[in-house]
């Protein structure tokens, strides 16, 4: 079939690629114009992006029902083009199939418990082109960490490096000198290394891949005036699974790191070397040794001790043992301050971490994917929101605080922070059909919606990224809606008691300082009578 010809990825999966699934996204919409002009109420007088982004909305109108016929099994109407034709054909064959096979997950599930033999597969993001990965509900195999990163993440990563950058010059008027980011296993292998690309890129290092294996065996400094820009000097925080499990990446970003510093630039293009210099200098008036001094001034991967892992921030803000910046920064540094290296072993290296965060310019973190937000998890909040908050605490400052939307690998996207709370915000944690989706599971969806806030107010009082306005809805959609709480109320009262106090203890601390005193003392008898309600449960 045409339309599967020239899949490409790094191993020769038989999958279309997260590039060939962009072209046929726009060969399907051209199959739709082709077949039947569609309708829709564009004035002449408007921009061109505005006509244009109509007719696209018109367009993906016609193929999810054009899909909605197919999973209903009833003939197209209208018939599709050639073009839209080929890529149905292949929904119907291939992927809806597969699609249908995912109740199988509880059954593999209930089967591996039982001891029996869970089929295997492979692992990755179908919301990134990875139809191999489908039907979900296997034991997936991860990746060969010695192709990490692969040429198409190095694509992807150089990309979004150079996004940021862009982003900052656009906000500041000039160049960022330094630049944190949170690297996490799980995504590594998802992406194929996206995240370790971008720090590359940013260094202005590229990975070199041996021909045969694409296996990366060195590395390549791209010279200053191939990048057009100065060099950015990046603090790596990894997670405790990637630090087990991605020994190679450490050794390799640790490479780079010593020959960036190494290299006769000036320092405004070479912000890493001229830094390592200044604390080398510092680290020897301290008392240290020449091996010692040098070594701690390219101190650039930090991580848990050995063994540990997690970013100490969730414990604090699920028992309110905390009273300022300075708790949540301290919980920080003392869960990040060991330093990697080429040698494999973790030392302890507070000082230097401190040093770097200090002059941080930039905190940056990444998401590969749409099956999930920065909302879903506490992992999020711990990494970039402490990150910010031990920057804020060291400095005196926020740094910009950037996230990366990498969920359409052809088209990475950088958005502040704030931005991204809010999108999330509007798009899932107040929506209507979420809540009414998350209502359909009695308990779980309860304390979904619990935890839901309980993150949004950790992002709060870790970065001060959340607006009044959004601990209101969440106020009225989850706890002052008559059908929600009583619902809540009934199947979870544990997460209404929760809700109700943790939304009153964001007005205590000063992060919902706009609220309306009748609606607080709302939320107040609604904690007060469903701690009731628990205690005599």
């Amino acid at each position: 079939m045409p339309w599967l010809k020239g899949i490409e990825s790094d191993r020769q999966a038989s999958y279309p690629s997260p590039r060939r699934c962009a072209v046929d996204r726009r060969s399907f919409l051209r199959g739709v114009s082709r077949r039947k002009p569609v309708k829709h109420d564009v004035e002449p007088h408007l921009p061109s992006w505005q006509r244009i982004g109509d007719a696209v909305a018109a367009l993906e109108d016609q193929a999810e029902l054009w899909i909605a016929q197919l999973v209903d099994g009833i003939p197209y109407d209208p018939p599709p083009g050639p073009e839209a034709a080929k890529v149905l054909a292949w929904i119907e064959r291939d992927l809806w199939p597969k699609i249908q096979q995912t109740p199988a997950e509880i059954d593999n599930l209930l089967h591996g418990l039982g001891g029996g033999h869970v089929p295997s597969g492979s692992s990755g993001a179908p919301t990134r082109g990875r139809m191999d990965v489908l039907p979900t509900g296997r034991n997936f195999y991860s990746v060969d960490i010695r192709g990490i990163p692969t040429p198409t993440a190095w694509k992807i990563g150089s990309r979004a490096a150079e996004q940021v950058i862009e982003r900052y010059v656009q906000e500041e008027g000039e160049y960022p000198r330094t630049l944190g980011l949170s690297v996490w296993g799980t995504s590594t292998m998802r992406t194929g290394g996206d995240d370790w690309a971008e720090a590359l890129a940013l260094l202005g290092v590229r990975p070199v891949w041996e021909g045969s294996s694409w296996r990366v065996v060195d590395i390549e400094v791209l010279p200053v005036e191939a990048l057009g820009r100065p060099r950015v000097d990046v603090t790596l925080r990894i997670s405790g699974f990637f630090r087990d499990a991605f020994p190679n990446l450490i050794s390799l970003f640790d490479r780079a790191v010593q020959v960036v510093a190494e290299l006769p630039e000036a320092e405004d293009d070479n912000p890493l070397r001229a830094r390592a210099d200044h604390d080398f200098r510092m680290w020897r008036a301290e008392g240290l040794s020449t091996e010692q001094a040098a070594q701690r001034s390219r101190f650039r991967v930090f991580g848990s001790k050995p063994g540990a892992y997690g970013a100490g921030l969730q414990g604090l803000i699920e028992a309110q043992n905390w009273t300022s910046d300075q708790d949540l920064a301290r919980a920080y540094l003392n869960w990040s301050g060991y330093a990697y290296t080429g040698d494999g072993h973790g030392q302890s290296a507070p000082e230097s971490l401190q040093r770097q965060l200090q002059d941080l310019q930039i905190v940056l973190h990444n998401q590969d994917n749409r099956e999930h937000d920065l909302l879903d998890s506490d992992d999020y909040y711990q990494f970039q929101g402490g990150l910010i908050a031990a920057v804020r605490t060291l400095s005196g400052r926020d740094p910009k605080a950037y996230f990366g939307d990498h969920s359409r690998p052809e088209r990475p996207q950088v958005r502040a922070l704030s931005e991204e709370v809010d999108r999330v915000y509007r798009s899932r944690v107040i929506n209507p059909k979420w809540i009414q989706g998350v209502m359909r599971h009695g308990y779980k969806g309860s304390f979904e919606m619990a935890a839901t806030l309980d993150y949004l107010f950790a992002y709060d009082v870790t970065a001060h990224c959340v607006a009044d306005f959004m601990y209101e809805g969440v106020a009225r959609a989850y706890v002052l809606d008559p059908e929600v709480q009583a619902f809540v109320a009934e199947h979870n009262p544990w997460a209404l008691r929760d809700m109700s106090e943790r939304l009153l203890e964001a007005h205590q601390r000063g992060a919902w300082a706009g609220a309306d005193p009748a609606l607080l003392a709302h939320l107040e008898a609604i904690m007060l009578e469903s701690e009731a309600v628990v205690e005599q449960r």
